[in-house]
């Protein structure tokens, strides 16, 4: 058998053994209308996202490599309306969303297209975020720049320029006040000391230094005295 016959025969087989299946049907998941059902030669093959979907038709052909890329585009399509999903509840940092994608075991390369759709979207800016943290923080839970700073280390925004500017307006005093002035009125009647003591380590808890705390305890101690004694005339 001369060389080209060879070959020739090599690529017969090899034409043979490549698997062609057709797309016999495309239906709407029934517990879930962003999916649809795949069928191919009139069996269930698998569930897509319907966005990928919409690049079949019923009659198509489909070796095993272009299954493999449909499914592959699922996963990256499922993992982005899964990050959709973290983020609904309110913005997060890139770092909280990978880690996310990370426990429903998503490989790092479509975790990685992902956070880059997502930026594209303007859906996570970690600057954004920590603006965010901080607002919300001397809104509904004010504590210590140094606290802020700790905790938004820890959501994975790290680099000193986000947080720099999203702390640029937090001042501790301030903050300290509305914490003090707001839990001394369940210690209204203890003595002095004991007033010091236990709102001083309060606030301590909440990351600020001792000379804060020491100005305005005593402030909010002023306050309520006059008060007092307002009250009584």
């Amino acid at each position: 058998m001369t060389a080209v016959a060879r070959a020739e025969g090599e690529r017969v087989w090899t034409a043979v053994f490549i698997l062609i299946m057709k797309v016999t049907a495309l239906k709407t998941h029934p517990r879930n209308k962003a999916q649809v059902k795949l069928y191919l030669d009139g069996k269930f093959a698998c569930n897509l996202a319907k966005i990928v979907g919409t690049r079949l038709r019923v009659g198509q052909e489909l070796d095993e490599a272009a299954l493999a890329r449909l499914q592959k585009a699922d996963d990256a399509e499922q993992a982005y309306e899964r990050a959709l999903r973290f983020l609904a509840s309110r913005p997060r940092s890139e770092a909280e969303v990978r880690q996310r994608l990370r426990q429903h075991e998503v490989s790092e390369q479509t975790i990685d297209a992902v956070l880059e759709r997502l930026r594209g979207a303007g859906l996570i800016d970690d600057q954004a975020f920590a603006n965010y943290w901080v607002e919300n923080r001397s809104t509904f839970r004010p504590k210590s720049k140094r606290m802020l700073t700790l905790e938004l280390k820890r959501k994975g925004v790290k680099d000193a320029e986000a947080l720099g500017q999203a702390l640029e307006n937090a001042n501790d005093a301030e903050a300290a006040y509305q914490v003090a002035a707001k839990r001394a009125r369940r210690m209204s009647a203890l003595p002095y000391a004991e007033f010091f003591r236990k709102l001083g380590d309060f606030l301590a808890r909440r990351g600020f230094d001792y000379e804060t705390i020491q100005s305005v305890v005593k402030r909010v101690w002023s306050e309520m005295r006059a008060a007092d004694e307002g009250a009584t005339e």
